[in-house]
C-alpha cells in the first residue's frame, strides 16, 4: 500500500476537502472544518485499510465505518462518491436540500455505505461498540471449528464533542471491559470546539482516560497519511483491546483565515475564503471535480475489497459444505428467520395465571429465545428485576457463544449499543431497565425510531405501583413521553396473553420499527375475553375486552389498569349502566388500523373514559370530550395497595368517577 506516492495522497485528500468546501458553499450551510481536517485520515483508511465493496455494500464480513462526528457528513459523502458507491455527484450538489440523500447529518437507509444515523454526538461511538459485540458473538457462535465467517473490524471517527458526551464514557468502559479488539477509533484531536479552544472546556488527559478503560492508545500526526495508515493497521492487529488513535489535526486545514479557528466549524467558507484556500492547497479544478487519478486510486481499493469478498464467499461455501449444521444456522442468522409458530410458543409459555407482566415477559422471552437464536440482550445491571436473562446462556465476555450482555449501569450507552446490534444484522436485540430510567435512553430510542430498526427496549416497574421506592422511581410521564416519538411502538400489555403477543409482534411482525415493552412489577390477573377474540387482535393495538349489551359508555385502558376498568364496569353494570371496556396495549398500532375498525372498537356517540396511571393530557385526541382518569402529579412512597386507595384507583372509586361523569350534562 505504501507505493502510493505523496503527490497522489495529497491530491486525494484535497479532493475530499474541495468537495466539502464546494457542497457547503453551495448549500450556504454546513460544517467544512472537520472534513478538511480529517481528509488525510479518511484517505489512509479508505484507500489503504478499509475492506469494503461498493457492489455489495452489505456483505456480512465487510469492515464497518462510522462517522460519529456526523456534522462532518460531507467527508463521508465525498468518500462514498469517490469510492464507487451509488452516491452520484448530483447528490453532493444537493447537499442539505429538500429531498436529497445527503442531509446535514448522515441518515441510515438513504445511501449505501451509511452504517448508522449520526449527529447527536457520541451515539455513533456507542453504536460501534454494539456492532463489535455483535461481531464477537457471531465469532463465538460460528467460529468454533477452526474457521469463522466473521473477522472484520469496526472503524469509527470521533471528535471532541463525542468524547465529552457521557455516552462515550459508558460505551468505552464496556468496550475496554470486554476487550473488543474489533474496534479502531480515530479521535480528531483538533483542539477546537464551537465556543473556542478546548482549553476552556476539555483539558483532561484523553489518552490516560482510555488507557484506564483498557484501550490501546496510539498518537499520530493526522496529516501524515503513512503514519495514520500504520496506526490503523496496528489497531486492526490488536485483538485483545480496542484502539484509540489520537490524531492531531488542524480544523479547516488549508484555509488561510479559518484554520485552527472555531469559524471553520459550522459555517461555509464563502466564495473568497474558498478561493484563497484552494490556492493554498494548489487546487485549480472547477467545483465538484474528482481527478481521474483519484478515482483510479479508490477504484483500486474497491477492487481489493471485491476480491476479498469473493474469497470470503468461496471460503464460506467450503465451510458450509464441511459443516452443514453450522452453515444452515449461519444462513438462518443472516436471513433473520423467524418461525411461523412463534406466537403459539409465546402464548404457551406465558400461561394464564395471575402474574406480573415482567414475570410473564421472562417466560415469553425465553420461549422466543429457543425459537430465535438471534434474540440477544441484557439489562442495565437489573436482570433480576427486569427478568430479562436468557437461561442456559452465559454473559458475553465469559462464554464464547453467550447471548446475555451485562451492560452495567449504563442506560444511555445500552440504548445505542442495542441499536448497533440491530444495525449489525442477524440479531433481534433488547435492552432493559426501569421505565423511569428511559429518560437516560431517550436519544438512542429516538434515533432507533428515526432509522426504523428493530431495537427492543424492555421497561419494567411501569407506574406508581412499584410502591415504596417512591416518586423518584415511579413513572408518571414516561409512557406519554415515549409515545411522542414518531415511529416508535409502545406496548403496555394488560396480562400474560398481551405480553406474549406484544413480544411476538416486536420480534416478528414489526421488523421495521423499534418497540418499547412497558411491564408491571405487581401482579395482574388474566383477563376474560369475548368468545370472538383471537390473540392476533392484540396486534391491532386496541380491541374490546368486555362488551355487555347496550353499553352506555366505554372505558379505554392500558396495562394494569385494564382489569381495574373491567371490575369497575361490572360494578356499574350491576347498578344498571353497562360499560364497554377496550384494552389498548399499543396506541400506535391502533392508529394504523383502518377507520372502519377504529369506529367498530370506539363507536362515535358513545361517551368515552380513558384510564391509565400517567399524564392524562395526551388522551384528549381519543376521548372526544370524555373523561381522562390518570395521574398528573408525582406519586408517593407507600405500598401499591395503599397508593391505589390514596389516589382513587380502586374499582369502586373508578366506578364512582365514571358514574359522576355520565350524570353530568356534558356526557349526555
Amino acid at each position: 500500500m505504501s507505493s502510493i506516492d505523496s503527490g497522489l495522497r495529497n491530491l486525494a485528500a484535497n479532493t475530499l476537502r474541495a468537495l466539502a468546501i464546494d457542497a457547503v458553499n453551495a448549500a450556504d450551510s454546513g460544517h467544512p472544518g472537520a472534513p478538511m481536517g480529517m481528509a488525510d485520515i479518511a484517505v489512509a483508511l479508505f484507500a489503504e485499510v478499509l475492506r469494503f465493496d461498493p457492489s455489495a455494500p452489505n456483505w456480512m464480513n465487510r469492515d464497518r465505518f462510522i462517522l460519529s462526528n456526523g456534522h462532518a457528513s460531507m467527508l463521508l459523502y465525498g468518500l462514498l462518491h469517490v469510492s464507487g458507491y451509488d452516491v452520484p455527484m448530483s447528490e453532493l450538489k444537493r447537499f442539505r436540500q429538500l429531498g436529497s440523500k445527503t442531509p446535514g447529518h448522515p441518515e441510515y437507509g438513504l445511501l449505501p455505505g451509511v452504517e448508522t444515523t449520526t449527529g447527536p454526538l457520541g451515539q455513533g461511538f456507542a453504536n460501534g461498540v454494539g456492532m463489535a459485540i455483535g461481531a464477537r458473538m457471531a465469532r463465538g457462535r460460528f467460529g468454533q471449528k477452526g474457521y469463522s465467517p466473521i473477522d472484520h473490524s469496526i472503524f469509527v471517527f470521533c471528535g471532541d464533542g463525542c468524547l465529552m458526551e457521557g455516552i462515550s464514557s459508558e460505551a468505552a468502559s464496556v468496550a475496554g471491559h470486554l476487550g473488543l479488539g474489533e474496534l479502531v477509533y480515530v479521535y480528531d484531536d483538533n483542539h477546537i470546539s464551537i465556543d473556542g479552544s478546548t482549553k476552556i472546556t476539555f483539558t483532561e488527559n484523553v489518552g490516560g482516560r482510555f488507557l484506564s478503560y483498557g484501550w490501546q492508545v496510539l498518537r499520530v500526526d493526522g496529516h501524515d497519511q503513512v503514519a495514520v495508515r500504520q496506526a490503523l493497521e496496528e489497531g486492526r492487529a490488536e485483538k485483545k483491546r480496542p484502539t484509540l488513535i489520537m490524531a492531531r489535526t488542524h480544523i479547516g486545514y488549508g484555509s488561510p483565515n479559518r484554520q485552527d479557528s472555531p469559524k471553520a466549524h459550522g459555517a461555509p467558507l464563502g466564495a473568497e475564503e474558498a478561493k484563497l484556500t484552494k490556492e493554498k492547497l494548489g487546487w485549480t479544478a472547477p467545483p465538484f471535480t474528482v481527478p481521474a487519478e483519484v478515482s483510479a486510486l479508490f477504484a483500486q481499493a474497491a477492487a481489493r475489497g471485491r476480491a476479498a469478498r469473493e474469497r470470503w464467499e468461496s471460503e464460506l461455501k467450503t465451510w458450509k459444505a464441511a459443516e452443514p449444521e453450522l452453515g444452515a444456522a449461519w444462513d438462518r442468522f443472516v436471513r433473520q428467520e423467524i418461525p411461523s409458530d412463534l406466537a403459539e410458543a409465546a402464548l404457551k409459555a406465558a400461561g394464564s395465571e395471575t402474574n406480573a407482566t415482567r414475570n410473564s415477559s421472562a417466560k415469553v422471552l425465553n420461549a422466543i429465545a429457543e425459537k430465535v437464536p438471534g434474540l440477544v440482550g441484557g439489562s442495565a445491571d437489573l436482570a433480576e428485576s427486569t427478568k430479562t436473562l436468557i437461561k442456559g446462556s452465559g454473559y458475553v465476555g465469559e462464554k464464547d457463544d453467550a447471548r446475555n450482555i451485562a451492560f452495567g449501569v449504563r442506560e444511555h450507552a445500552m440504548g445505542a449499543m442495542v441499536n448497533g446490534l440491530a444495525l449489525y444484522g442477524g440479531y433481534v436485540p433488547f435492552g432493559a431497565t426501569f421505565l423511569t430510567f428511559s429518560d437516560y435512553m431517550r436519544p438512542a430510542i429516538r434515533l432507533a425510531a428515526l432509522m426504523q430498526i428493530r431495537s427492543i427496549f424492555v421497561f419494567t416497574h411501569d407506574s406508581i405501583y412499584l410502591g415504596e421506592d417512591g416518586p423518584t422511581h415511579q413513572a408518571v410521564e414516561h409512557v406519554t413521553s415515549l409515545r411522542l416519538i414518531p415511529g416508535l411502538h409502545v406496548w403496555r400489555p394488560a396480562d400474560a396473553l398481551e405480553t406474549a403477543m406484544a413480544w411476538t409482534y416486536a420480534t416478528k411482525e414489526g421488523k421495521a420499527a423499534p418497540h418499547c415493552l412497558v411491564l408491571t412489577r405487581q401482579n395482574v390477573p388474566s383477563l376474560s375475553r369475548p368468545a370472538s377474540f383471537k390473540p392476533e387482535d392484540v396486534y391491532r393495538g386496541g380491541y374490546v375486552v368486555h362488551d355487555p349489551a347496550g353499553a352506555k359508555a366505554l372505558i379505554m385502558a392500558t396495562g394494569s389498569e385494564v382489569h381495574v376498568a373491567v371490575e369497575a364496569a361490572k360494578i356499574l353494570e350491576q347498578a344498571g349502566t353497562p360499560i364497554r371496556v377496550v384494552s389498548m396495549p399499543s396506541l400506535e398500532c391502533f392508529a394504523a388500523q383502518d377507520a372502519a375498525y377504529q369506529a367498530q372498537v370506539l363507536p362515535k356517540g358513545l361517551p368515552r373514559v380513558s384510564f391509565e396511571l400517567g399524564r392524562t393530557g395526551p388522551w384528549a385526541e381519543h376521548l372526544a370530550g370524555g373523561l381522562a382518569i390518570g395521574l398528573d402529579r408525582f406519586g408517593e412512597s407507600a405500598p401499591a395497595e395503599k397508593l391505589a386507595e390514596h389516589f382513587g384507583f380502586t374499582p369502586s372509586a373508578i366506578a364512582e368517577r365514571v358514574k359522576a361523569f355520565l350524570s353530568a350534562p356534558a356526557a349526555r
